[in-house]
């Protein structure tokens, strides 16, 4: 694996995901939503190559973005395979969240590693935060309160990515309408603080930014990327540990979940707070990449992660 290092910091620009509009359309998720659900996965799934293609050949900024980005970790130069590979893994993943939010976990074949950690943190009463990547699939780590019926999980983000993110749950499974917590205000951090005393694994993306915020530079699959340090800072200034979270697809009804240790701010002192924040950060880069490698078309940051 690559060597992952601290290059530099800084504060982002405007992110480009920011201000490209979203594709697809909340009504057109409902109605795959009621004909995944009717027809069922296997033939569900047919669907998914006619979606593939027109993602492919009608989203140019997106392909050349992933053509960047399938260089870097395949470190060759992709094939017309290797990208709609890559189309197709994330066609995979939303087709397949219409099925984890509605808790039919029994048409998926998902192994999980990391569990006794969560165990511990369970026994410990107190939450974490799970921070996660546009890596697989988010939804898949639902199947864990499954087999832990005690673990909850809740969802922040930033408020505009918020409200895409509970639009698409609620045209999904309108039960699960409203769970993700906006981040932004004294409010939700006191939210976020009260989920985390009740016990609650607070499950956020560590790898974008929407611009204008702090960052820290770190050298990312051969080349220097800016990582936002809000999600590490913020669980640095409510003291609690921080897990790595990621939900690979494996092809076919197979998923790999795993939960790994990144940093715990519980004991670090304030004087201490930001050169730990920083190294948390390189921590979680080191560990994106490592899964980067292993899944190289499971990463859906369809955007120039690396001209920031």
């Amino acid at each position: 694996m690559t060597r992952t290092r601290r290059v530099t910091g800084g504060r982002s620009r405007p992110a480009e995901w920011v201000a490209r509009p979203e594709r697809g359309s909340i009504w057109l998720l409902r109605l795959m939503t009621v004909f995944s659900l009717t027809v069922g996965r296997r033939a569900g799934r047919v669907a998914l190559y006619a979606i593939g293609a027109y993602f492919f050949l009608f989203a140019p900024r997106a392909r050349r973005a992933s053509k960047t980005y399938l260089r870097r970790v395949l470190q060759r130069r992709p094939t017309m395979r290797d990208r709609f590979r890559q189309v197709m893994a994330f066609a995979s993943t939303i087709h397949d969240r219409v099925y984890l939010l509605n808790d039919r976990f029994e048409l998926f074949d998902i192994a999980v590693a990391g569990e006794e950690l969560m165990r511990e943190q369970m026994r410990g009463g107190g939450g974490a935060f799970l921070v996660g990547a546009h890596l697989g699939s988010f939804e898949v780590t639902r199947a864990l309160g499954r087999r832990q019926p005690d673990l909850r999980v809740a969802m922040v983000a930033y408020e505009g990515n918020a409200r895409k993110i509970n639009a698409m749950i609620a045209a999904i499974n309108p039960a699960l309408a409203g769970g993700t917590v906006a981040l932004g205000n004294a409010e939700a951090m006191l939210r976020v603080r009260a989920l985390l005393d009740e016990g609650v694994f607070v499950g956020m993306l560590g790898d974008r930014t929407p611009g204008g915020e702090p960052t820290e530079v770190v050298e990312f699959l051969g080349g220097a990327a800016r990582f936002p340090l809000g999600p590490m800072r913020l669980a640095a200034l409510l003291q609690r540990q921080v897990i790595f979270m990621a939900g690979v697809y494996c092809g076919g009804n197979r998923y790999r979940v795993t939960f790994e240790p990144i940093a715990d701010f519980s004991d670090v002192a304030r004087d201490e707070r930001e050169d730990a924040i920083r190294a948390a950060v390189v921590r979680y880069a080191r560990r994106l990449e490592h899964y980067c490698r292993e899944y190289p078309y499971n990463w859906f940051n369809f955007f120039d992660f690396w001209s920031a």
